[in-house]
């Protein structure tokens, strides 16, 4: 029997806030990995389609295998709760707080904020993985001492993004001969070489010309963090 606010799963009713654990053999229904033992609150019930929702505690979301959190962001899923059956569950005491569950989904976001962003993503969050999310400068800073390590200058690239003013249009050809700066708006700026003449260019409007050459992935990496930050 099911009301908005609590289920029955055999014998045992079910409510809102009862702290749960998953039953042995249950599987994560997106992802089909083995989520035995995993345990939470339950947040919701929907008596429509027999289900439940629960919110994983911080003790569950601390031990979550990274990959299955990356994959879940890659996909769209929340990897903070599940919904499951009310008989794939039973009973159990509470291990920590809603605080603690708070906190520890802080943590995890944080080291995960770009792993929507596939493989791209793993490699931005190894350039930044020292800097602090909100830190905008220190990132453009850890940008710039990472790609003049990797980045072989000079080589050529051309104008990627629409120019509303300056002497540079899409599509211009220009030899990127080095990093010259790092500011708030633009972020890093390169000197690039058009026609003779020498500019500062926002390297986040640039794209290598060469799409086989190592420079392509490393400046098209600092281009979709730009975008995306």
């Amino acid at each position: 029997m099911l009301s908005g606010d609590r289920v029955m799963a055999g014998k045992i009713k079910l409510k809102i806030g009862n702290s749960v654990i998953v039953k042995p053999g249950v599987l994560d229904p997106d992802l089909g990995t083995d989520i035995s033992g995993w345990q939470g609150r339950i947040s919701e019930i929907n008596p429509e389609n027999n289900s439940i929702c629960i919110d994983w505690d911080s003790i569950t979301l601390k031990n979550i295998p990274s990959e299955v959190i990356f994959k879940c962001e890659e996909e769209g899923l929340d990897w903070s709760q599940i919904y499951l059956e009310p008989t794939d569950v039973e009973l159990t005491q509470a291990k920590d707080t809603e605080k603690d569950v708070a906190a520890i989904i802080e943590e995890i976001e944080a080291k995960h904020r770009w792993s929507h962003l596939g493989e791209e993503g793993k490699r931005i969050q190894a350039v930044l993985v020292d800097v602090e999310p909100d830190d905008e400068i220190a990132a453009f800073e850890t940008w710039s001492e990472h790609l003049k390590k990797v980045l072989s200058f000079p080589f050529k690239a051309k104008v990627a993004e629409f120019q509303e003013t300056g002497p540079l249009r899409t599509d211009d050809q220009v030899t990127l001969e080095g990093i010259t700066s790092v500011e708030d708006l633009y972020g890093i700026l390169v000197k690039v070489k058009h026609e003779r003449r020498g500019y500062d260019f926002p390297l986040c409007d640039l794209e290598a010309t060469d799409s086989k050459s190592p420079n392509y992935g490393f400046l098209r990496d600092y281009v979709v963090w730009f975008a995306n930050r």
